[in-house]
C-alpha cells in the first residue's frame, strides 16, 4: 500500500488529475449505461383489466403478469359481488413499467348498517331524497284511504314495519304505503263499543278507517285488552229516522275514530251501553 501511494505521489499532479478525471469519466458512463437496466427503461408492460374480479384472483393474474398489488381501499357497492376489485389504479390497458405497485379497492364483504329514520308524514319526494341521502333505494309504493293524501303512512323493509332508528344495510330497499286520501263511498260508523282495543283496531283495519285518538279512561295495565268504551264519532246520530230510530252516523275510508278505553267493560242495558265512568 506505501509503494502504491509512493507511485501516485511520484507522478507529476497533472498526471493524477487526468487519471481522476479519466476514473471519473468511465464511472459516469457505466453509471449511465446501466441506468436503463437498473429502472427497466423502455420496458413496459400493459395492465390488465381485474375490476369486476373476485380480488384473490385478481391479485394473481396482476402478479403473473409481473406487478406487484396493494389493495388500497375497501368501498361498499350492493350492485357488485363481496371482494370484487372496484376499481384499479393505473387503470385497465395503461402501459407502465413493468413491476410497478398497482392500487385495487375491493367491494365490502359485509355491508355497512344504516339508521333508518322515521319518514312517517313524509311527502314522497321528500322520502325519495332522504332514502337517496342515505344510500338507500325505493321500493313499491301501495295506497290505502287516509286524509293524508300521498303523505308516507307506513315504511317497510322486506314487508316489516321499520322504526326509526331500526339498522339496515346500505343500499337496502324501502317500501312505502301512502295516503290516497278518502274513500268516495260513505259508510255508517262501526259501533266498536265492548271490543277490546286490539279487536277494535283490526275491524277498522278491515274498513280503511284509521284508529287515532286513543284515551285511557282510568288505571289501564294492557292497552291491548283493555275495552272500547266510548268513541268519536258515535255510532248514532242525534237524527231520528221514520220510526224514531236514531239514524247511523257516517264516515268514509280513510278518516279517523278516535276511542276511549278502559279496563273495566261496559255495562249493556236494554240495547243501550253505558260507559264504566257513567255506572
Amino acid at each position: 500500500m506505501k509503494e502504491f501511494i509512493q507511485k501516485i505521489t511520484a507522478k507529476p499532479l497533472w498526471v493524477n488529475i487526468l487519471a481522476g478525471l479519466g476514473i471519473v469519466l468511465i464511472l459516469i458512463i457505466l453509471f449511465f449505461s446501466l441506468l436503463g437496466w437498473i429502472t427497466n427503461y423502455g420496458k413496459v408492460t400493459t395492465v390488465p383489466s381485474v375490476t369486476g374480479q373476485e380480488v384473490t384472483a385478481a391479485i394473481q393474474v396482476l402478479e403473473q403478469a409481473g406487478f406487484e398489488v396493494e389493495i388500497q381501499d375497501s368501498v361498499y357497492v350492493d350492485s357488485l359481488p363481496k371482494l370484487a376489485v372496484v376499481r384499479q389504479t393505473p387503470e385497465a390497458d395503461a402501459a407502465v413499467k413493468s413491476g410497478r405497485t398497482i392500487y385495487l379497492t375491493v367491494n365490502r364483504q359485509v355491508s355497512p348498517q344504516v339508521e333508518m329514520p322515521s319518514l312517517i308524514g313524509y311527502s314522497i319526494k321528500s322520502a325519495e331524497l332522504y332514502l337517496q341521502s342515505l344510500q338507500l333505494k325505493m321500493g313499491t309504493i301501495t295506497y290505502k284511504p287516509d286524509i293524508a293524501r300521498n303523505s308516507v303512512l307506513e315504511q317497510l323493509y322486506n314487508g316489516v314495519p321499520i322504526k326509526a332508528g331500526d339498522k339496515v344495510p346500505l343500499g337496502a330497499t324501502i317500501s312505502f304505503v301512502l295516503g290516497s286520501g278518502l274513500g268516495g263511498i260513505e259508510m255508517d260508523v262501526p259501533n266498536l263499543i265492548g271490543m277490546t282495543l286490539g279487536e277494535a283496531r283490526s275491524y277498522l283495519s278491515t274498513l280503511s278507517i284509521n284508529p287515532g285518538a286513543i284515551v285511557g279512561v282510568g288505571a289501564i295495565k294492557d292497552s291491548a285488552t283493555a275495552f272500547v268504551v266510548r268513541q268519536t264519532p258515535e255510532y248514532l246520530s242525534e237524527l231520528l229516522d221514520q220510526s224514531g230510530n236514531r239514524v247511523p252516523n257516517k264516515i268514509r275510508q280513510g278518516q279517523v275514530m278516535d276511542l276511549y278505553i278502559s279496563s273495566v267493560a261496559p255495562i249493556r242495558d236494554t240495547g243501550r251501553i253505558i260507559p264504566p265512568d257513567q255506572h
